[in-house]
């Protein structure tokens, strides 16, 4: 068994659930399914948002080219990816050494140079790296100390530099379809894999990331609709996105 990793915000608890799905994070039709229903809406929020804030070319395959990105958080790599595709210098950290070595393999298979590392982010922060954009999908809610946590993303995010995170709200509405429908139901989540308790509302998270000298620029919901599968818009009853800057 790898060594887990130690540090305030993270659950060792949590690590290695999500380290045990290692291997199959890469399989659509797994126990990551969802998340690769919704790559393409984060890839295109993202991709829009380092524009707005960076400018460049919208036309551009590399929108991203000339800059640094951090996912936190980033499992096996579904996101991280993403990130050097549009030309960004990519570096992934996971509290999970297993879902390191799966992103890793998966990235050198792909021809993707990306800088993985098996840290948390309090250590990554200690060592003075600074990122122009950082992402944080689907992580906050896995998080122990939120503290010790959105302190160190806001030392890790560049002067001038963007930070995005997406999480699910503590609503009726994201209860009944993350953990009654997909978790229970659909099984398209592994059981377990979220406590409702756990979650955060865009007013918490945003009073948190303040709290941590970085400011809430825009939120946007991400929801799913029968016959429409997952969209983006402004229902953040279920799950949203907001993006930040340096206060």
């Amino acid at each position: 068994m790898a060594s887990m990793i130690s540090a305030p915000s993270v659950s060792a608890d949590e690590a290695a659930f999500f380290g045990k799905l290692a291997a199959d994070w890469w399989n659509p039709t797994g126990s990551s399914a969802m998340l690769h229903k919704i790559t393409p809406l984060r890839s295109r929020l993202i991709r829009d948002a380092a524009l707005a804030r960076f400018g460049g070319d919208p036309r551009s395959r590399t929108p991203l080219a000339g800059k640094t990105a951090l996912d936190i958080g980033c499992g096996a790599g579904l996101m991280t990816e993403p990130l050097a595709r549009m030309g960004a210098r990519a570096t992934g950290i996971d509290a999970a050494p297993e879902n390191i070595a799966a992103a890793s393999a998966h990235a050198e298979a792909g021809g993707l140079a990306i800088d993985y590392r098996a840290t948390s982010v309090e250590a990554l922060a200690a060592t003075g790296a600074r990122f122009d954009l950082i992402t944080c999908l689907e992580v906050v809610e896995h998080v122990a100390g939120r503290d010790s946590f959105f302190a160190a993303l806001a030392a890790l995010l560049a002067p001038g530099g963007l930070a995005i995170l997406s999480t699910p709200n503590r609503t009726a509405a994201s209860w009944a379809v993350l953990i009654g429908g997909a978790e229970m139901v659909l099984r398209s989540i592994p059981r377990g894999a979220h406590d409702w308790n756990r979650f955060m509302t865009p007013a918490e998270l945003t009073e948190a990331l303040d709290h941590a000298g970085l400011s809430v620029t825009a939120s946007t919901g991400l929801t799913w609709r029968p016959g429409a599968g997952f969209t983006l818009g402004d229902d953040v009853s279920v799950n949203y996105f907001l993006t930040a800057e340096p206060a």
